[in-house]
Formats: C-alpha cells, sequence, structure tokens
C-alpha cells in the first residue's frame, strides 16, 4: 500500500526557520520515501506504508523535541487497487 502525508508544523515564524521545521525537512528527506515536496506552509511526503509510517513516527517525536507547539498532519492511502492490493477490509 502506498500513503502519502501532509503535514505542517507550529507555531510559524515568517522572518526565519524554526527548528522544528528544520528538523521536520531533515526527517522527510533523510527517510526511505519515493517523493518528498517540502513548502512554507506544507509538505507532503510519499512511500510504502512502511516508510511513511516510519518518518511520521519520527517526524512526530524529532519536531515535539526541537520545540514544535502542535504538528498537523494528514495521512492518505493512493494507488491501493492499482498496486494490486485488495483495500483495507476488502478481499
Amino acid at each position: 500500500m502506498r500513503l502519502r502525508v501532509e503535514f505542517t508544523t507550529e507555531p510559524f515564524d515568517l522572518d526565519e526557520a524554526p527548528a522544528h521545521a528544520l528538523v521536520a525537512r531533515e526527517v522527510v528527506g533523510n527517510a526511505a520515501l519515493d517523493s518528498v515536496d517540502v513548502g512554507p506552509f506544507g509538505n507532503t511526503a510519499e512511500g510504502g506504508s512502511d516508510e511513511v509510517l516510519a518518518a511520521v513516527n519520527a517526524l512526530l517525536r524529532e519536531t515535539l523535541a526541537a520545540g514544535a507547539t502542535r504538528v498537523s498532519l494528514q495521512v492518505n492511502v493512493i494507488d491501493a487497487e492499482a498496486a494490486g492490493e485488495a483495500p483495507e477490509g476488502g478481499r
């Protein structure tokens, strides 16, 4: 199964990237993901479910330790059927 995670860390600082934002970039940049897009107000990454979930675990732990007061994220399943896999709960 392939997953896409979209995330932001807060608090925002428009003048300079805060430490937690830099840590988030490093975590997803070093993860074994297929696609990473880092922007000033939102970030996305895609990959296999194990890789994305491991990256999310590290992202949460490391950004909170670096001073994030909020991490907003959304995880979506993408292309499960196209990859020949049954959807969760399916046959």
